[in-house]
């Protein structure tokens, strides 16, 4: 039965059995490349999408789980404020060095960074514990999480 899921602020119709991982549905079906696959147990973090803006592992997260929620992925997370900021300072600090996770690491800053705009490093590396980067980049990624999070003015509003 077909079902409906909005990605990326778009509505999009997939054909595919209810326990299908939304990261196969994203990749196979859609046509995101973002979200990588790295574990299949949601212990790694590549697969790393936002579920109406929550953090989730999409390589564990059945279709049917989305309902009417809205899915950010890696494509998308730029459209938004925190996304964009994260998605630059990834950019001038350098972080990537393989790249293979991080589209996973940016998804989770940007999440952090929605739900606490000024973490401490306690809070950085409590947020992203689950994400593992195997070329060792924690703390250029540590970096470009301070970065983007002192990209906002006093008052809160975004500096760009």
């Amino acid at each position: 039965m077909p079902t409906m899921i909005k990605v990326n602020g778009k509505p999009r119709e997939v054909d595919v059995p209810d326990e299908k991982p939304l990261l196969w549905v994203l990749r196979e079906d859609l046509g995101y490349l973002g979200p990588k696959f790295g574990c299949g147990a949601g212990l790694c973090g590549a697969c790393t999408v936002h579920l109406d803006g929550q953090a989730v592992r999409s390589c564990i997260t059945p279709i049917n789980a989305v309902g009417s929620g809205q899915v950010t992925t890696i494509e998308g997370v730029s459209a938004n404020p925190v996304g964009k900021r994260v998605s630059e300072a990834w950019t001038e600090i350098d972080v990537p060095q393989c790249g293979y996770c991080q589209a996973g690491q940016i998804m989770s800053a940007v999440a952090l960074l929605e739900s606490n705009p000024s973490p401490t490093d306690e809070d950085i590396d409590s947020a992203m514990a689950g994400n593992l980067c195997r070329c060792g980049t924690y703390h250029r990624i540590r970096d470009a999480i301070r970065k983007a999070a002192s990209q906002k003015t006093a008052g809160g509003a975004d500096v760009r």
